[in-house]
């Protein structure tokens, strides 16, 4: 085919079917900042710092926040030192629990009610009484019928086993209603030895008449002890004293009563509980 210059046209005709194509220019150049391969930004790696940063939501180190934006701000709790001391300081700590504890504990005592008053065991007299009765050289008394609330707390025997070489005395002593002390002594001993020892006092304030019987009257301001004590036509003496009234020590010298040698034999102290 010629064309109207006389310049043939060599190029060869585009086969049925072939898809046309734009003629191949030279290469686009890649975007800054794009691979050639995919034309996507590089993917910049992380580094500790970065990690830290996207944590915690601050620039890394050397950084800065991009301009127009701030970096936010940490809370601050504002503590006073003392308090700032209390809570770093582990023995201070320690010491303030045990502190409290320790009041806990104080308080306690003292609002718990308490007594400081001896309690005094009870005891059975029956086997000193039935010694007495069966082994003294003398006609031994002891108490008999007593009301309630007198309760025996001692009995001792001394003597018994001298062969008559030495006195024999017997001690039994009670509590009485009223929470105070009387005690029965006893003795063969001389009464002008005897007596006053048991009373604490030589001189007698006078006496007493106690069913009909003559008892001589003592007092020890210092010891706060009431006594009333008698001689028996055998020398015997006795002796009620304590702590008690004078109404009370009179209570125990009326039950006395002699105990007969006849017929002797162990019994359980009326005044005392089963099992004490």
């Amino acid at each position: 085919m010629r064309d109207p210059g006389g310049v043939s046209d060599k190029t060869p005709a585009p086969a049925e079917g072939a898809a046309q194509t734009a003629p191949a220019g030279p290469e686009a150049a890649p975007e800054p900042g794009q691979t050639p391969e995919t034309g996507q930004a590089p993917e910049t790696e992380r580094g500790p710092e970065t990690e830290r940063a996207a944590e915690t939501g601050r620039a890394p180190e050397g950084e800065q926040a991009p301009e127009g934006e701030q970096a936010p701000a940490r809370q601050v709790v504002q503590v006073s030192p003392g308090v700032h001391k209390r809570l770093t300081t582990g023995l201070g700590g320690f010491t303030m629990a045990m502190g409290a504890c320790l009041l806990m504990v104080a308080a306690i005592f003292l609002i718990t009610p308490r007594s400081n008053k001896e309690v005094l065991p009870t005891v059975d007299y029956a086997s000193q009484q039935w010694a007495m009765r069966n082994g003294a050289p003398f006609t031994s008394y002891a108490p008999e019928g007593l009301p309630p609330g007198w309760r025996p707390t001692s009995s001792r025997l001394h003597g018994l086993d001298a062969n008559g070489s030495k006195p024999v005395a017997w001690h039994l002593g009670f509590v009485t209603p009223s929470d105070e002390y009387a005690a029965l002594e006893q003795s063969n001993e001389k009464a002008s030895d005897y007596v006053p020892r048991m009373t604490n006092n030589r001189n007698a304030l006078g006496t007493q008449q106690v069913n009909g019987v003559t008892w001589m009257k003592y007092h020890r301001k210092d010891k706060k002890a009431n006594s009333l004590a008698r001689t028996l036509p055998d020398g015997v003496s006795l002796v009620v004293t304590g702590t008690a009234s004078y109404e009370e020590l009179a209570v125990l010298a009326a039950s006395l009563r002699p105990q007969s040698k006849q017929g002797a034999i162990p019994a359980p102290s009326t005044s005392a509980k089963p099992g004490s």
